[in-house]
């Protein structure tokens, strides 16, 4: 039996990382607002720190609490979260105070998501926003399941957490949401 969502919340207070599931791919956690962790899951990842790293919320008040959108903004959020998609939002005043700054595009926009799953969304709920980048390093293929991100990460990450339904091994969505209208963004 793996660690439990406590122990991982736990790890995640302390500033450690947290593998978890999603509807998606396995993604990594460290608490959004804790600049130090974060620092360590660039580290981790081997991510450059000119890239922004999305966040997962629990819930619709959440993302509007971080995010300013517009009319049609919020009708794609009601109609699609939670689910496979990582809208990308000008900020709040909240958002801008307390997430990490790596968590920011260099054009100061932010990427949130309300994954479909619930252990994903329990992570959220016991610590706030956490990262919701996918379990790999920079440049390589995603994991596709926690098992693979635990041969690749090992005791670097405090925690591997588990849970049904398994996700889909696709990557979210991006869709702009700073216009008028939603705007669908090409996967890299």
């Amino acid at each position: 039996m793996g660690p439990t969502i406590g122990r991982a919340v736990e790890a995640l207070r302390a500033g450690r990382l947290v593998v978890y599931p999603t509807d998606t791919l396995p993604g990594v956690a460290a608490r959004a607002t804790d600049g130090r962790a974060v620092a360590g899951l660039e580290r981790l990842k081997d991510r450059p720190a000119d890239l922004p790293i999305s966040v997962a919320v629990r819930a619709y008040s959440d993302l509007e609490a971080m995010t300013d959108l517009r009319p049609s903004g919020r009708r794609f959020v009601r109609t699609h979260l939670p689910g496979p998609y990582t809208i990308v939002a000008r900020p709040s005043k909240l958002a801008r105070r307390t997430l990490a700054s790596p968590v920011f595009s260099p054009d100061g926009t932010l990427g949130v998501r309300i994954p479909d799953h619930p252990v994903a969304r329990e992570l959220a709920r016991q610590v706030g926003p956490i990262t919701a980048t996918s379990a790999n390093r920079h440049g390589r293929p995603p994991c596709r399941t926690v098992g693979e991100a635990r041969r690749v990460f090992g005791s670097a990450v405090a925690a591997y957490l588990t849970g049904d339904p398994r996700g889909s091994g696709v990557p979210s969505w991006l869709v702009d949401l700073t216009g008028s209208e939603p705007r669908p963004i090409q996967r890299r």
